[in-house]
């Protein structure tokens, strides 16, 4: 019944750019801080990004900003990872999780996590 979908992944070219989102069944998003995470080819998992739930804070890791953008839509339950200016190094499995405290670095603070989906940059 609680259940993380992810969405909007796939193949882009060096420059483009890729809205991906979350969506959220049987709980409601606001309730939570939710991070985006990923994990590229024979790479650690890595937190990518993260919105409080007070939706005023968010953070970033240092090799995406000013390129990617979180936001919420608590009328959709739904959260958006903007990615812009994609590098090879972005192709990476991106995961969103829910975390019933604080954001974070570290998976283990997240309680609920989606299925992933694939981002490919590539020319």
């Amino acid at each position: 019944q609680l259940q993380l979908v992810e969405s909007g992944g796939g193949l882009v070219q060096p420059g483009g750019s890729l809205r991906l989102s979350c969506t959220a069944s049987g709980f409601s998003l606001d309730d939570y801080a939710i991070g985006w995470f990923r994990q590229g080819p024979g790479k650690e998992r890595e937190g990518v990004s993260c919105i409080a739930r007070s939706g005023h804070t968010s953070t970033y890791v240092d090799s995406v900003k000013g390129r990617f953008t979180i936001s919420r839509d608590n009328a959709k339950n739904t959260i958006y990872l903007q990615m812009n200016s994609l590098e090879p190094e972005d192709t990476a499995v991106y995961y969103c999780a829910a975390s019933f405290v604080v954001c974070g670095a570290l998976p283990p603070l997240y309680d609920f996590w989606g299925q992933g989906t694939q981002v490919t940059v590539s020319s």
